[in-house]
């Protein structure tokens, strides 16, 4: 059997849009019936994180933002590229 980081780096090698596709089928894997943890809580903890983060970085000016359409274009572009 291989390892996770065997598994992980097969997975990274993988396009973006496969890894999307891979990401989304093992959230949706998850028993979320079985009390250790709550995935949705989780995942909305992240969320947040991320998003103050970005804040964060935009109010000390370490990064500039980009109009949503702009952004999507560069996606677009990107996952036409892989």
């Amino acid at each position: 059997m291989r390892s996770v980081d065997e598994i992980l780096n097969e997975v990274l090698a993988l396009p973006n849009a496969s890894r999307v596709l891979l990401a989304k089928k093992l959230v949706e894997s998850l028993d979320l019936n079985e009390g250790e943890m709550n995935v949705n809580e989780t995942i909305q903890r992240f969320w947040i994180t991320e998003a103050k983060k970005r804040r964060d970085e935009i109010r000390n000016g370490s990064v500039k933002p980009i109009l949503g359409e702009e952004a999507l274009a560069r996606v677009r572009q990107q996952l036409l590229e892989s």
